[in-house]
């Protein structure tokens, strides 16, 4: 009887823990990232697999922006630094030799976006949802088509939305060629 009860009590707990994980993964809504000193929020069902730095295969004759290529899980993706893609206007970005460490991660783009690409990042800040957030700034008008909303933290921290959809289909990201 002992037995039959303790068995009982295990299934309960482990209902309410899948209840309170299915729970936790529906309102997380964004990977949060650090790049080129700015932090953005990717979504998460435009995100992919998160990969830690490896060997990356230089491209010559590419935009500053293309690291190479590195293969990742048998398959070929291109290496994109995210920092000097969103701030190609703004201050020159040191080399990615000079700026990769251990905190340094790859994020593939999500398989249903048809895009074999890696976004290189500082580093990775987690899971965010919509309740960690005080206040949305709007668009800024001269924003790139990827940039949603600004969000501002408990913190007063700004964090931009990035549409990783929308950063696959814009014509710089397609032409890598110098």
């Amino acid at each position: 009887m002992a037995n039959r009860q303790s068995l009982k009590e295990l299934q309960e707990r482990l209902a309410r823990r899948l209840s309170a994980a299915r729970s936790e993964v529906a309102t997380a809504s964004w990977l949060a990232v650090e790049a080129g000193g700015q932090r953005y929020l990717m979504p998460l069902v435009q995100s992919g697999e998160i990969f830690p730095w490896t060997t990356v295969q230089e491209v010559p004759y590419t935009k500053p922006w293309y690291v190479g290529v590195a293969s990742l899980r048998g398959g070929l993706q291109g290496v994109i630094d995210l920092g000097a893609l969103l701030h190609r206007s703004g201050p020159v970005l040191a080399p990615v030799s000079e700026r990769v460490s251990s905190d340094s991660r790859m994020v593939s783009l999500h398989t249903a976006l048809g895009i074999n690409a890696v976004l290189l990042i500082d580093r990775l800040l987690g899971l965010r949802n919509p309740a960690m957030f005080n206040a949305v700034d709007e668009r800024l008008p001269d924003a790139p088509a990827c940039f949603g909303h600004r969000l501002i933290d408990a913190k007063g921290q700004a964090w931009q939305e990035l549409d990783l959809q929308a950063l696959s289909t814009e014509p710089e990201f397609m032409a890598i060629a110098a």
